[in-house]
């Protein structure tokens, strides 16, 4: 027994007994409470050294005095709650003044001071200030600014709650008033539209017959124009003036060199001539022509300012003559642009065939060379002067330079204009009371929170700006980055919805932002705190094309800060 009782004082180190027995095991506070180092007095009763001590999992009893002896004989540790002989026993710091704490038991007497009180270091290895009553006044200090702040902070949010109850409030107001509006006007626009259609439809056709009219009138100057052009065609390609075409006098213009050899041979000049040798003014007017006349190159007549380019040699006209001034040139010798072809003046030019032939049958002394075709041609070129050219691409327009409409027409468009001014008028104020029953719908479909306190937040951006890039903030809207540098934004998201956590106020979720290079759509987790002003204060990306902003606002400064901590208090 003798030895057993040696080699149990040698293994829990017989050199604590050196200390006196109650300083071992149990601090003594205020004189009234006993229990061992690193026991809160909340747990004192569960150390009585008047029993055996009940290892707190249930695993063993040991002898009261084996308690903080440096030797672990509970698996749970609980008979060391002032060494650091059990790996998973836990040191509780006191910390009077401050805030109570516990640690791991490895951190007791390790040489740092751990408890602001410095009882986590009793073996005199190193010397440890107390200074938990400074941090006791700073952290009353700071929790007292926090305090005061969210007192603030929840009357702001009160006011941004009245705020939004009040917006709500006028704009379902607003809604009812217009939509009664809307309803009222109804149906004097319904009536003034059926005005507007029964106006417009004398007037649509009064304006199509002018149309009709017009676009015939077109026509006829456009075939009176191809019929000069034909007949000043024939007269050129009619070198020996004959009245007749021949092959060889197509051969004189190059432009019928179908095969571009440089000459037209016999072949190409009848397969202009609708295999023939020859043609007459009928036959080339009526199947010559429509083939040639995109082909046929009107000559060009030297003017006084062009350079004599011939070294001698007389010109087409000089050697055949231009007997009548027709040709490519007017009276005063001028060139006609075959794209600026003037047209004859209806009134004073008739195309009637029948009547041509009447005035040549009385006419005396008749050139038997003027046939009625070149008499056509000739008076038509007398009477072109004053008409303008009527540009090649007129029909692609019908009405471009289309007369003013007849005083009967001009009060059927007066009649309508005015039936269609009234509906207008009309019309528009219906269509913004649309447009504004729409944008209020829209507002009302928003969440804005159990009180409508994020009301505030609507319709307002607010921007971060870090080493690198600016970031945005549009609540209900997007989240945008741009580089400082410059250059555009980029989308980070759009507005998606709330929180899906415990509490959905707490954050914002901006989705299906721009795409990024190999990876998913870029997207943003807004988190809100509490703060006396709305503002972005941060913003990072925690994962690849995942951005997480920090946003403070009133708005979410929703309770009362009736305890942040627990009071601070000794356990003295």
């Amino acid at each position: 027994m003798l030895a057993h009782a040696v080699f149990v004082l040698l293994g829990r180190k017989m050199n604590w007994l050196y200390l006196s027995s109650f300083c071992l095991y149990f601090a003594v506070i205020g004189g009234e409470v006993k229990r061992p180092r690193g026991v809160a007095i909340s747990k004192a009763s569960l150390y009585d050294p008047s029993h055996d001590f009940p290892c707190f999992d249930g695993s063993s009893v040991i002898p009261f005095d084996h308690v903080n002896d440096d030797y672990c004989d509970c698996a749970d540790g609980s008979d060391e709650p002032g060494t650091s002989a059990c790996p998973n026993g836990s040191f509780h710091c006191t910390n009077a003044g401050y805030i109570p704490k516990y640690i791991p038991s490895s951190r007791v007497n390790d040489g740092i001071c751990d408890c602001c009180d410095g009882t986590d270091e009793y073996s005199g290895k190193v010397t440890c200030a107390n200074y938990c009553l400074e941090l006791g006044r700073q952290h009353r200090e700071e929790q007292e600014k926090k305090r005061a702040l969210l007192i603030e902070g929840h009357q702001l949010y009160k006011e941004y709650c009245i705020n939004g109850q009040e917006a709500r409030q006028k704009k379902m107001e607003r809604l009812e008033e217009i939509q009664k509006e809307k309803e009222d006007l109804e149906d004097r626009r319904n009536a003034l539209e059926a005005a507007k259609v029964e106006a417009e439809i004398p007037e649509s056709e009064a304006k199509q017959r002018h149309l009709d009219t017009w676009k015939a009138e077109k026509s006829r100057r456009k075939e009176e124009a191809d019929m000069v052009k034909m007949a000043a065609a024939f007269e050129d390609l009619d070198s020996d003036k004959n009245e007749i075409i021949t092959y060889q006098e197509l051969q004189t213009h190059l432009e019928f060199d179908i095969d571009s050899n440089g000459e037209v041979s016999d072949e190409e000049a009848k397969e202009y001539l609708e295999e023939g040798s020859e043609v007459d003014f009928s036959t080339f007017s009526a199947k010559v022509w429509p083939h040639i006349k995109d082909i046929y190159k009107q000559p060009v007549t030297k003017t006084e300012s062009q350079p004599d380019e011939s070294n001698g040699q007389k010109s087409h006209e000089e050697e055949h003559g231009d007997e009548d001034g027709d040709g490519t040139g007017d009276e005063n010798g001028e060139e006609i642009d075959d794209d600026e072809e003037e047209t004859p003046n209806p009134e004073e030019y008739d195309v009637d065939e029948g009547d041509q032939e009447d005035d040549n049958d009385d006419e005396e002394g008749d050139d038997e060379s003027h046939t009625p075709w070149k008499e056509r041609f000739i008076d038509a070129k007398q009477a072109r002067g004053d008409n303008e050219d009527r540009n090649h691409n007129e029909d692609d327009d019908d009405t471009k330079d289309m007369p003013e409409y007849n005083e009967e027409t001009k009060a059927l468009i007066e009649v309508a204009d005015k039936a269609r001014a009234a509906f207008n008028e009309v019309n528009d104020v219906y269509k913004e009371l649309e447009k504004e029953i729409n944008a209020i719908n829209a507002f009302l479909s928003l969440d804005l929170g159990e009180n409508n306190e994020f009301y505030s937040l609507k319709d307002s951006c607010y921007e971060y700006v870090d080493r690198e890039y600016t970031y945005k903030l549009c609540p209900y809207n997007k989240c945008t980055q741009r580089d400082k540098r410059g250059g555009v934004e980029t989308s980070l998201g759009n507005w998606g919805k709330w929180s899906e956590e415990k509490n959905k106020y707490d954050a914002m979720i901006f989705e299906k932002g721009q795409s990024c290079w190999n990876g998913p759509d870029r997207s943003v987790k807004v988190l809100l705190q509490c703060g006396l002003s709305n503002e972005l204060i941060g913003a990072s990306e925690p994962n690849k094309c995942e951005y997480e902003f920090k946003f403070q606002t009133p708005a979410v400064c929703r309770t009362l800060p009736l305890e942040i901590q627990p009071e601070l208090h000794d356990e003295l």
